[in-house]
Formats: C-alpha cells, structure tokens, sequence
C-alpha cells in the first residue's frame, strides 16, 4: 500500500468484530517498530502481547473502556527510561516518551497496511495494570492497542482534521502567513549533481 494512503487509512477504531486476528501481525507490527528513530540507538522498549480474552477483558475494566474487550489481540508498549535517564538525564525521560510515540505510530501504521484496526489508548489504571501482569514499578506503560477487525456497522462519523492553516507557523509562534524574505527558488526541490 502507498505511504500516503496507510497514514490516511490509519484510524482509531473502538469496535471490533469477532474475527479472530493472528500474532504473527503484531509481530510484524513490533519487527517495524523496533526500526523507530532512538537516542543514541538505545532501544529501551518491551512489548507485551495479550490473546486471552479474560486478560482483556480485565484490562478493558481496568481502563474502564469496555469496547476493549472486543478486540482480540491487546499490545502494551512498555519503556525502561533508566538508561535514558543514566544517559542523558532528565531529557532522557522525554527521549522516552518521544521514542514511544514513533514505535507505536509505526505499529499503528503498519496494522493500517494489514487491514486491521487499533486505537491508542493511554487512560488506564497504570499501577492496577502493572500488578495484574506483574510488570515491574519502574517500567512505564506507554499505550495499550487493541487490535481486531473493525466492526463497521457500529463506527461512528470520523471526525476530520484540522486544516494545515490551523497548525502551521512561520518563523514564530502564531504566525500563519509565509514571509516573503525566502524566494522561489528555494521551494523547488535541489538538482541532482552530475
């Protein structure tokens, strides 16, 4: 599938069909994730799979978002900022968080591109979480995603996105008009060299 079109597929879905999804999938999902930009190429992500239906249920309560509890397949993305924070001191805990971000932007993106759905859910009883999977204190749970087949009949109206005018600055905060200063010719892509 074309770049362009997995990021516009790509979408929060929170209702699932009964179909039943394979591992392998999040396996392939994690393998790309695990290609996902790191500070100073210190991977410090760990990744819990979970196929049995009374685990998710249990966590879908915990999270108090029962439509969790339809999808087959839960992934929970974990993080060990130690190192990080050993490294590069409290910017290493951002690090953390942005390292996070990508990983699961790519195994969203990469589920798109299987025809599955997920939803980036991060509103959860971290520590009731943690002790239900025996997951240590110092480990930070990053997002749970559920996956599945979206149940299309129960979808709602996707909201749209917010139009580029609406989030894009120029050279300072709130400035939404491009200044004049740069010139033509830089917007045009540079010419390779013989």
């Amino acid at each position: 599938m074309e770049f362009d079109s997995v990021v516009k597929k790509r979408h929060s879905a929170r209702s699932f069909s009964k179909r039943k999804v394979s591992w392998k999938f999040a396996l392939d999902a994690i393998e790309l994730a695990n290609h996902s930009p790191f500070a100073g190429n210190h991977n410090h992500l760990k990744f819990i799979l979970i196929e049995d239906s009374k685990t998710i249920s249990k966590i879908s309560k915990l999270a108090d978002q029962p439509w969790i509890a339809e999808s087959s397949l839960l992934i929970l993305v974990c993080s060990d900022d130690t190192h990080l924070e050993n490294l590069y001191g409290e910017r290493g805990r951002v690090y953390s968080r942005q390292q996070a971000g990508s990983a699961i932007q790519t195994i969203l993106l990469k589920l798109a591109d299987l025809n599955l759905s997920s939803c980036w859910v991060g509103a959860f009883s971290d520590e009731i979480v943690k002790e239900s999977l025996g997951i240590p204190q110092h480990i930070q749970i990053e997002a749970i995603l559920p996956i599945g087949y979206e149940n299309k009949s129960h979808s709602g109206k996707k909201p749209r996105k917010k139009a580029l005018d609406n989030v894009v600055f120029w050279e300072k905060w709130d400035n939404g008009n491009r200044p004049t200063l740069l010139t033509e010719s830089e917007d045009l892509p540079p010419k390779e060299e013989n």
